[in-house]
Parts: C-alpha cells; structure tokens; sequence
C-alpha cells in the first residue's frame, strides 16, 4: 500500500506542474500521469478496480459540494439557462447518440439509452477549472457553460435512479453483495424505507445539523470540525449504499440542506482538500485503467467514436447557443467547454456493468471513448484560445458578465457590535455582505434576526476565498482580538492585493500596527463616541454649543495628526515618551489660545469685531 502511495503521490507530482506549465490544466496532468504508471506502458500499477471504487468517493464529495452551492438565489438568477439550456442538451445529446448507437450498431434500446445518457454528461472538473484558470468564467460562455454542467450533476441523480430499470435481469442477482440490507423486502416497502431515510436526512439537515455543528464548533478545534465534516459525508454515504441508493444521492441532498446553513463555508474549505485529492487519485486511476492494447486493437473504431463524440456535442451546443442568441465568440466557446464525456460516466459505466446492460467489451470500449475525449477537452480550449488571441476584433465580444453581486461584495470579519454597525450601513446602502464569525453563540444570536452570518477563522485564506476575496471590493477586519486582527490583515494583502481593507483598532497601540500594514482606513473603537462624550460633557459644564464642537473638532484634528507623527517613533519608549508629553503640551496650547479667541470674538463689537475676526 505505501508503495502504490508513493508512486500515485510522485506521478502527481511530476506530471500535473508540468501539464499545469504547458497550459493543459491538472485534470489532463493527472490523466497523463496514470497513463505513464499503469499497467500497460511502464507497469508501475496494476489492475485499479479497487483504487477506482476508493476514489470514486471524489465524485461523492464533489456533489455534496455542488449541493452545497446551490443556493436559492443563484438557482433563481440561472433558472432559465439551467431548466432550459442544460435539459435541452442532456435531452438532445441523450437522444442523437440513442438513436447512432440503437440504429447504427445494432444494440438493444437499454444499452443504447444508458449509453446516451453517460455520454451526455461533461467534465464539471474539466470545464470548471480550465474555465476559471483561464478567467472565462464570468463571461457569457463561462455562466452558460456552469448552468448546463450544473443541471447534468443534478440529473446525474434520476439517471442512477432510472438504471437499474434498465437491468435486463433481476438486481438481486447482479448486485447480491450482502450490502443492501433491505433487498429482502417487498417493492414497496423498499420504497417506502428509501422515502423514508430521504426525508430523515433532509430534516436531520435542516433541524439537527445547526445544534451539532455549533457544540462542535465551540471546542474551537479546526481539527475536530474536519473530522465531524467527514463523518456527516461519509456516514450518509454509506446509510445510501446500505438500502441500495446511490451515496451521491445522498450526499447531494445533505449538501442543498445545508446551503443555507452559517457553516456552509466552513463545511467547503474541509471537505474540499480531500474531494481534491481523491479527484486527482480517481483521474490517476483513470488513467492507469485505459486498455491501450484493445485501443491499438479498435483504433479506428474507438477513434470514430470520440471523434463521433465530439462532433454530435459540438453540434447540439452549436445549436443551444444560436437558440439563446450568444455572441459569436461566446458561442465557440460554450460549444468547444462541454464537448467531451464527462467523469460521472465511469461511475455510471461501473452500475450499467454490475445490472448486465453492457457486456464488459461494450463497457471498456465506453471507458476508451470517454477518457479520450476528456484528453482531448483542453486541447479544444487551447485551439480557442490560440484563436481568439489571433483574432484581430475580439474586443466588443469579451465583455465579462457583470455580476452585480460579486462586484460590489464586502467581506466583514467579526460581526459584534463595531462590525455590526459597519455591516447595517453598508447594507442600507445596497453592498451584499459575506459575515464571518468565530462565535457559534454570536451567529445563533444573529439568525434569529435573519442575519446571514457564517462560521469560520476570517485568517483562513480557504475561508476567505470561498466567501468572495478573490472578487470582493473590500474587507472589513472588526474582530475584538488584535493578533487575530493582524494575522488577517496580513494574509489578505499577501493573497488579494488588490482588496481594500478597512479595520478596527482596538487601541492606539493597535492602530501605530495598521497604519505600518498601510491599511486603506482604520478607526479606533473607543475614539469618537468618546469624543462625542466629551463635547457632551463639555455642554454640561456650561459651554455653548458652538465652542463644545469646535474644540471636540480642534481636539480630533490634533489627535490623528498626532498619531501621525507618534507612529515613526512607536517601539522607541525613551523617544515616544518624549514625543508625547511634547505632543500634550501642543495640545492644551492649542485649546487655549483657541479659548482666548473665542472670548475674544464673543467681546468685541462693530469695526473692532471684524478686526478680530
């Protein structure tokens, strides 16, 4: 085993940079690497039906993330491109290759539909890192491209759903593993448990998961968040697999619940590390298990059909996108993203094998077509890249999307009672907020008056990059805790340069820190309500109005000039000491003489009053 480890983990590493560097992206990197390790060209690895079966459980991971991000709003603001766009394609795409494969190569109408339906299915993994690797996800190509990838995971769901009535024999036969524990009973009372747990892990999401994760975020372990993240997948995954659903379904489900949770951030920068990681094994894999002695055998015949492939994706996008009146450019793009087989057909091609609707030979030539054709994906976006780069009038057709949303985020970190007033004013004024707070307790609080506040350590760049850094215009630091403070101000200018940071100062000492950070705009917190206090106070003693709030003004005035000056000599006690009684002394002349012209104006009349003034 630590052998095998060893020789995944360096493929990893010597391929995916390399492919990385010649622009291919890392899901072609690890795709390269298997080919190179398996057991037909260097031989380092050998059969990988187990490895695959472990490292599917990526794909698992990845649709508790995708349910993760679909949150209402973005289902409204993409509905139409979703129902719309992505059903016209899975439908489409599903009933040419139906129709090529039934009539053309003779094979009965189940395979042939279980067939279309795996090969209608793109690479999300593919398409959405090459997409944002290239910064073409936020134009027209890249949000259409999302909605369509997006409708096939989710109808990745009834497609497990609908196969094994596809079966052309009794289940309990081809898939008799002792796993499924309600195999014994009747139809309908296997129906009614699958309901029944269906519903169990929805309201277990929505009224149970928020206590659970709250007394486990109180320990204030990073650790023991992780581990209870992986046991909520994991757990549910395997209540799925034992009444003879699809984990994934499952796991879909716990992640659309949870999208609404204040955890939801936190619950994606866990699990998204290992979903990385058994991706690229599940690629490796992938790649070690292509047959190349049956593809020297088939060449022509695997050929023509990636080619096949291809060419009846291309023209059903081709299609869609003049139907929903794309820019040319645009169009080239969203047709070239999504022209491949996608990685939720090796998971189908393992379920169509196991119930008998393909035979192993129609199944290995399916795995040929489908891997090729993720091989080919990046060389398409490279062809396109190379042509719109040679493309003399490219200019009116790469307008990105404006995302209102995104472009005009704020990130707040801590949300007490100094971020809160910053959060009511931006919000008042129309900027969507992303909240974060280490205190389950303060967020319980918050959502009871429908604050949308998540959990998580704003000094995480994970957390911070999946609350919007990336594309936020500024991030307000308002935690209560000054190396905490320090610590995320730090990491956001190493990370997002171009983010604005305005924070808050805890004290003076404090403040002399951010302004050595050269912080965009900082305000002690104490500072101007006691300021306010004291013109207060100065009404109190009998002073008027108009001389209360002049000297407050003149005595603010004084301060923040001072704490320039004072901030060059901040560390040196001997010179800050001297600096500031120096410092005080300019300060009471100051209000004097001030006080001395007041009274003075306040004395004098006719032609010797204007003199004063």
């Amino acid at each position: 085993m630590l052998e095998i480890a060893v020789i995944y983990l360096a493929a990893a590493i010597v391929a995916v940079p390399i492919a990385k560097r010649l622009g291919l992206g890392s899901v072609l990197g690890y795709l390269l690497a298997g080919i190179l390790i398996g057991p037909f060209l260097l031989g380092f690895v050998g059969d990988q039906t187990d490895i695959m079966h472990f490292a599917e459980f990526g794909v698992v991971m990845m649709l508790f993330l995708v349910g993760l991000e679909l949150q209402p709003a973005r289902l409204w603001k993409l509905r139409h491109s979703i129902i719309g766009l992505g059903g016209l394609q899975v439908s489409l795409t599903t009933l040419l290759i139906f129709c090529v494969v039934f009539y053309g190569f003779g094979l009965q109408w189940q395979a042939a539909l279980a067939i279309g339906l795996m090969l209608a299915l793109s690479s999300t993994a593919i398409v959405l890192q090459t997409l944002s690797e290239k910064g073409w996800i936020k134009q027209e190509a890249g949000q259409s491209a999302f909605s369509v990838l997006l409708f096939q995971d989710i109808a990745v769901i009834p497609i497990l759903a609908l196969l094994p009535l596809l079966a052309f024999q009794d289940i309990t036969h081809t898939t008799g593993t002792g796993h499924n524990l309600i195999e014994g009973f009747p139809v309908y009372v296997q129906v009614a448990i699958s309901l029944g747990v269906i519903s169990a892990i929805v309201l277990a999401g929505k009224y149970v998961s928020a206590p659970l994760f709250r007394y486990i975020a109180e320990t204030r372990l990073r650790e023991i968040f992780t581990v209870f993240a992986l046991f909520l997948v994991i757990s549910i995954a395997l209540i799925m697999q034992n009444i003879g659903l699809s984990p994934a379904l499952g796991t879909f489900l716990a992640g659309v619940v949870l999208a609404e949770s204040e955890f939801r951030h936190e619950l994606e920068v866990d699990i998204e590390p290992f979903k990385g990681l058994l991706l690229g094994l599940f690629f490796i894999a992938v790649g070690a298990s292509i047959d190349f002695p049956l593809l020297f055998e088939n060449a022509l015949l695997v050929i023509s059909l990636v080619a096949g492939l291809i060419i009846i994706k291309v023209a059903v996008l081709a299609l869609l996108a003049r139907l929903f009146k794309m820019h040319s450019k645009q169009k080239l793009l969203f047709t070239l993203a999504l022209a491949q087989g996608g990685e939720f057909a090796f998971v189908l091609l393992s379920l169509t094998t196991s119930l008998n609707i393909l035979n192993p030979e129609q199944t290995k030539i399916t795995t040929l077509v489908v891997a090729i054709s993720m091989l080919c994906a990046p060389i398409l976006l490279m062809m396109y890249e190379k042509h719109v780069n040679n493309s003399a009038n490219k200019a009116p057709e790469f307008d990105d999307v404006k995302d209102m949303t995104a472009a005009q985020n704020v990130i707040i970190a801590g949300y007490g009672r100094f971020g809160q007033i910053v959060g009511r004013l931006l919000h008042a004024q129309g900027y969507h907020l992303s909240v974060l707070d280490h205190s389950p307790a303060q967020i319980e609080m918050l959502r009871r008056f429908d604050t949308e506040v998540f959990y998580g350590d704003a000094a995480r760049k994970d957390l911070l990059e999946a609350s919007g850094a990336s594309e936020a215009q500024l991030l307000v630091v308002a935690v209560d805790e000054v190396d905490k403070s320090i610590e995320i101000i730090e990491m956001a200018q190493k990370y997002y340069p171009n983010l604005k940071i305005a924070a808050r100062a805890i004290d003076r000492r404090h403040a002399y820190q951010l302004m050595h950070l050269n912080v965009h705009a900082f305000k002690r917190e104490t500072f101007d309500s006691a300021v306010n206090l004291g013109i207060d106070a100065l009404k109190l003693l009998g002073n008027n109005q108009q001389s209360a709030e002049r000297a407050g003004k003149l005595f603010c005035q004084h301060d923040s000039d001072t704490l320039q000056s004072l901030a060059d000599t901040w560390g040196d006690d001997k010179q800050y000491g001297i600096a500031v009684r120096q410092h005080l002394e300019d300060l009471q002349l100051v209000l004097d003489n001030d006080k001395k012209e007041q009274e003075k104006l306040n004395t004098c009349h006719g032609e010797n009053c204007e003199q004063a003034k």
